[in-house]
């Protein structure tokens, strides 16, 4: 199983060495991909230029987005001439992880239909392939053939769907390792349905926050990205990897699973978190 590290992007108080100096660092570490977490309504970094900048200052790490919200970039044309221009200048590096999101203020803030998301997320994956194979005058060329890996992002049964019709695999915005091999199951079950050969990729995630202070920083920084959930964002704030022992057990417990990669995205912006997350990792 491969282990990736978020870039703190969605991280109150990231400045440029939570971009640039942590995408070198985790390189020279040795994980296999960067990711990126999306909001509109939110003073984060934006997914696909935090990349690019990630893209500029590295050679082989993988680039992923985990998850963009891709329906709020309603002009897919567009989202496709990024997303082709960032895998070509990191020669083919771009993953693609796309859900359509459930924060409505995000939609609002982007004047794009809440409602429609879904359907929206469809017609973009099909005209996003449309480009990246050629098929229209929008370029540059993706890095990739055929354009950056697909992963769709949910858990609803629409979601296994999309991923079987449109994707090249699935990915889990966070749970337990119990919960990531139940969808799993209904994955394959969407993914012999729809008569793919092979089998999909699949990705997850964790939250971590290491040292003296993890627990702390992650109470704070969690406690501010997710407040909206309620009750809920304590249950992600008690989940966030605040020591090595619980980066490990929950590693072996998704390999275990049967997941083919965990990122693990960081509650702290100092890229001091990658060397100590790469002890207890890698």
């Amino acid at each position: 199983m491969k282990v990736g590290i978020g870039l703190p992007n969605a991280v109150r108080g990231v400045d440029r060495a939570g971009i640039v100096d942590w995408a070198q660092r985790a390189e020279a570490a040795g994980f296999s991909s960067l990711g990126t977490i999306d909001r509109i309504a939110y003073p984060n970094y934006e997914s696909l230029i935090a990349l690019a900048a990630a893209a500029a200052v590295t050679e082989r790490i993988q680039l992923v987005t985990d998850i963009l919200i891709s329906p709020l970039r309603s002009n897919a044309a567009l989202l496709a001439k990024q997303a082709a221009t960032i895998d070509h200048l990191s020669g083919g590096r771009l993953v693609l992880g796309l859900a359509p999101g459930g924060r409505e203020d995000d939609y609002a803030a982007s004047g794009v239909d809440f409602h429609g998301r879904g359907k929206i997320l469809d017609e973009q994956l099909s005209a996003m392939k449309a480009i990246w194979e050629g098929q229209t005058s929008v370029g540059p060329e993706p890095g990739r053939p055929g354009g950056p890996v697909i992963l769709i992002g949910g858990s609803s049964p629409a979601s296994f769907r999309r991923a079987a019709r449109l994707g090249d695999g699935w990915t889990m915005g966070g749970g337990t390792p119990d919960m990531f091999a139940e969808a799993l199951a209904s994955l394959h079950e969407a993914w012999k349905a729809a008569g793919r050969d092979g089998r999909p990729q699949t990705m997850v995630l964790f939250y971590f926050a290491l040292g003296d202070d993890g627990a702390e920083v992650a109470a704070r920084n969690l406690g501010d990205y997710y407040g909206f959930l309620g009750d809920y964002a304590s249950m992600v704030i008690d989940s966030a990897a605040t020591d090595a022992g619980t980066v490990r057990a929950y590693l072996e417990a998704f390999e275990q699973a049967g997941c083919d990669e965990v990122i693990c995205f960081p509650a702290n912006p100092d890229p001091a978190q990658v060397d100590l997350l790469a002890e207890a990792a890698l």
